[in-house]
């Protein structure tokens, strides 16, 4: 039944994204490809979405070769007439959209094809480009999200094309992404910010005196909305908005890139770059909160941001590193009465006596 095979698949997805099983899924990648398989071409709207999840997580356990090749190229073809079927169900074309852009990057090995890949993503998002005139074309939000999605899978393949096709993204490209900052989704303008971010920074590699013709057009439609305040937006949109657009901003002015560490077991990693960031974000969407195990333990992952093989710390080790939680208990409450004495004090009128 169909309730049997989404149960099945939401089982295998949640093993996978929290736990290592290279051994489990080698004996049985056939059988698991082949269900994958099946859900996609026979399955409806949720079963279809769950299945190109999956895939993408098979993939990211079987690491980039021959094996995890094998797998996508039996569903490469099936992926791309999903995304391109309009008739077809908009929930699965949204996860395809996102797990064909990863499933390339770890699985494709011809350059050619993953810019084919891309001219798929392309004849999406382009469709929510702004009209020459400045109106906006009408998208309803599901749509509006696959375009996002494309456009985020988009950007994800840009971070390995090689430097001649950069340069003619570069220059076909460029001049229009601006146009997506004018769309009414915040999810669309955001990820057309990053995009932009990210492709100044891919430019700036290439050259370092790369000049962008409209320049100050484009730093004041960041400035607008890393300072948007228009009533008829929602406020989580308008904060989440501004606080994007002020780093996309200061990416597009300075070169900067606001820098945060992620930290996974006895070790640490620094996301310092919008190439870094998007190749990040574009793993934790399907792992979630296993990504600190995937970062201790999966050597693809750990290869894809330079950290070496993975460290063997025993649990004894990892124990003794430990803080009790009794220990952590005293310096929590040390803490916050070291803060509320502090606090009290500004709080008090008294303070205030002296300045009248």
């Amino acid at each position: 039944s169909a309730k049997t095979r989404q149960g099945a698949l939401d089982g295998l997805k949640t093993a996978m994204a929290t736990r290592i099983l290279y051994e489990f899924i080698s004996e049985r990648r056939m059988t698991i490809t082949d269900s994958i398989e099946r859900c996609l071409k026979k399955g409806k709207g949720e079963e279809q979405r769950a299945a190109a999840s999956l895939a993408c997580l098979l993939c990211i356990q079987l690491g980039s070769g021959i094996e995890s090749e094998e797998v996508f190229k039996t569903l490469k073809p099936i992926f791309k007439n999903i995304l391109a079927d309009g008739s077809a169900n908009i929930q699965a074309r949204q996860a395809v959209a996102t797990s064909l852009g990863l499933c390339t990057l770890v699985a494709e090995d011809d350059i050619l094809d993953v810019h084919a890949t891309m001219e798929c993503f392309e004849n999406l998002f382009t469709r929510s480009y702004a009209r020459a005139d400045g109106t906006c074309p009408l998208i309803n939000p599901q749509t509006s999200q696959l375009h996002t999605n494309a456009l985020l899978s988009w950007a994800l393949l840009l971070t390995i094309c090689t430097a001649s096709q950069l340069k003619d993204v570069l220059r076909k490209h460029l001049p229009k992404l601006p146009r997506l900052l004018e769309s009414e989704d915040v999810n669309m303008r955001i990820a057309a910010g990053e995009t932009i971010a990210l492709l100044f920074e891919l430019a700036r590699d290439l050259d370092s005196d790369f000049e962008f013709q409209d320049w100050d057009e484009l730093c004041d439609k960041l400035n607008a909305l890393a300072t948007d305040c228009n009533k008829h937006r929602a406020k989580t949109d308008k904060r989440k908005q501004r606080s994007v657009f002020r780093d996309v901003l200061k990416a597009v002015e300075e070169g900067d890139y606001q820098s945060e560490t992620i930290r996974f077991g006895t070790e640490r990693m620094t996301i310092d770059s919008w190439v870094r960031k998007r190749t990040y974000d574009a793993f934790r969407e399907f792992v979630g909160s296993g990504m600190n195990y995937h970062l201790q333990g999966n050597e693809f992952i750990r290869d894809v941001f330079e950290l070496g093989p993975p460290m063997l710390v025993d649990s004894a080790t990892m124990k003794a590193m430990k803080i009790s939680r009794f220990e952590r208990h005293l310096h929590n409450s040390a803490a916050f009465k070291a803060r509320t004495k502090a606090r009290s004090k500004f709080r008090d009128k008294r303070v205030d006596v002296g300045e009248f």
